[in-house]
């Protein structure tokens, strides 16, 4: 069945185009609370903007929800928390309107600096007032920048071309990396005296409410112009309004609000304030990039796949290029584990071996847990709730590394013990003819690690390849493949059978019979 992907708010043509080759897209008015009720329950995924909110009310109603995506950076509209609970992912585009928002904020600064707005108004209602609008240079000035994340660091570079002084406050960013970039690490308090011009590029948390209020507009140089282009209530907006009336703030440009829409403000009495409705991120440019990348974690979510951009999920961020191929082999080994254990193991531990060693790995073990439950659990497992999952069952899922890999360049090795005493060892790697099984319990296999798997451990004697595919051919189940490996002509051996439709547990039994299996298992590799 075709999965269906919800729009509730406008999106890029292009982001539609491209969800449109795989999905059924549907469209409904987010801000209608029925309507989206009444759509969410056939949805498999969601992509919202800022006026849809998706809470805990909606979620409960999309039962088939498998991924939540934000075509934009805030995620105020989203309850995270009752979403990771229900192992729906939550994505954003976190780097699609970075550019655009820094270039905001350097407008807006121009625009503080000569009166641009104010003047234009004049100009329009027939007032020709050269003088009343006279401003100043940016040049030579002291540029402060608070928070020298990714949209603080393109503000600074485009500012450094005005010929200024940089000084940033972070406490996060180390000096060496300011000394990067050309910018002086301060204190705040430094640099609001030391600033002609302040620019905030902070996201809005509980310690960054109200950064900058009486005290410390207060202490700023006579004359300072102010921006905030980053996120509402970071600038105290009554204190800004009581230092624009004393003259102590010369300037602000407003670009968000602590209450947002806002249409009334004593702020908007002042002419040297320049006031924008939110428009960081509205350019035609930055609105493609957010539907483009949201479109691609969709994509990535129902395909199974990890989504870099996922909020809520614990190894979230960039993946190693030479690490994601191994997450499909990191899950289908899980699921092996599991069907070979034939139960939860007390603890397992995802060894990577070779050249892969050194690397954020982090993730593989996040791919092995979502593969160890997916077959003995009755919800949905994804990267979002796996680790919970293991948690909840006293698993513990450890990662190891090894520079050794035999022949391969890469080995992945899922290995754990039992409660019975038992241990369960299996491994594979990625090669040029794709994803392959190569060990289980101490025999070298080399098969892909695909479709339907079925596992017999028996005593190696004559017939019992005979056997076995007369059983499967009278059952009606076609034999794509079989391997078998053995330590000793006569001793243990096990048999690795690639079938084409399920097994029933009814058939592995009697088969297990006929051949005196010490051990049978089957699994299902098709639903990663």
């Amino acid at each position: 069945m075709t999965s269906v992907v919800l729009v509730t708010e406008e999106l890029a043509p292009a982001a539609l185009a491209v969800l449109a080759e795989e999905y059924e897209v549907r469209q409904v008015d987010g801000t209608d609370r029925a309507a989206l009720a009444a759509a969410l329950p056939d949805a498999d995924a969601v992509i919202i903007r800022s006026a849809t909110r998706i809470d805990a009310e909606a979620l409960a109603h999309g039962v088939r929800l498998r991924v939540v995506a934000r075509a934009g950076v805030g995620l105020d509209n989203v309850d995270v928390p009752a979403a990771t609970a229900r192992g729906v992912l939550v994505v954003n585009a976190p780097t699609s309107n970075i550019v655009s928002a820094a270039e905001q904020a350097v407008a807006l600064l121009l625009a503080v600096a000569r009166h641009t707005a104010a003047a234009s108004a004049a100009l329009k209602a027939g007032a020709w007032r050269r003088s009343a609008y006279t401003g100043v240079e940016v040049h030579g000035k002291t540029v402060g920048v608070v928070g020298l994340g990714r949209i603080g660091v393109l503000f600074a570079q485009r500012m450094a071309a005005f010929g200024v002084r940089l000084i940033a406050y972070d406490p996060y960013v180390q000096p060496s990396r300011a000394a990067q970039l050309g910018v002086h690490l301060v204190t705040l308090e430094e640099l609001l005296r030391e600033s002609d011009f302040i620019s905030v590029h902070l996201p809005r948390t509980p310690e960054t409410v109200g950064l900058i209020g009486e005290k410390e507009l207060a202490l700023v140089r006579p004359g300072l112009r102010i921006v905030n282009a980053a996120r509402g209530g970071l600038i105290d907006e009554a204190a800004l309004a009581d230092a624009l009336a004393d003259g102590r703030v010369a300037g602000a440009g407003l670009d968000v609000f602590e209450t947002e829409p806002l249409t009334a403000s004593p702020l908007f009495a002042y002419d040297n304030v320049v006031a924008t409705p939110h428009l960081g991120a509205s350019t035609v440019e930055a609105q493609d990039k957010a539907g483009l990348a949201v479109a691609r974690s969709v994509r990535l979510a129902l395909r199974g796949e990890f989504v870099p951009d996922a909020v809520n999920v614990r190894a979230g961020g960039a993946v190693d290029e030479e690490v994601r191929p191994l997450l499909p082999l990191a899950e289908r080994l899980g699921r092996l584990f599991t069907a070979v254990a034939g139960g939860v193991a007390d603890g397992v531990t995802v060894e990577a071996r070779g050249e892969i060693a050194g690397r954020d790995l982090s993730v593989l073990r996040l791919a092995a847990a979502k593969g160890l439950f997916a077959p003995i659990v009755d919800e949905r497992v994804t990267y979002v709730n796996a680790t919970q999952l293991a948690a909840d069952r006293g698993v513990e899922v450890r990662l190891a590394t090894a520079e050794d890999a035999g022949e391969h360049a890469n080995l992945v090795v899922v290995h754990g013990a039992l409660p019975d005493g038992r241990t369960v060892t299996v491994a594979g790697a990625v090669t040029v003819t794709g994803t392959r099984l190569t060990e289980v319990d101490g025999f070298d296999l080399d098969l892909p690690a695909e479709g339907v798997l079925v596992f017999l451990a028996y005593t190696d004697r004559p017939g019992v390849v005979g056997a076995i595919g007369t059983a499967f051919g009278t059952a009606g189940i076609n034999i794509a493949a079989m391997r078998v490996a053995r330590r000793a002509a006569g001793g243990e051996a096990l048999m690795v059978l690639t079938v084409d439709s399920p097994v029933s547990p009814e058939l592995l039994a009697g088969v297990g019979a006929v051949i005196g299996a010490s051990r049978t298992a089957v699994a299902d590799l098709r639903a990663d």
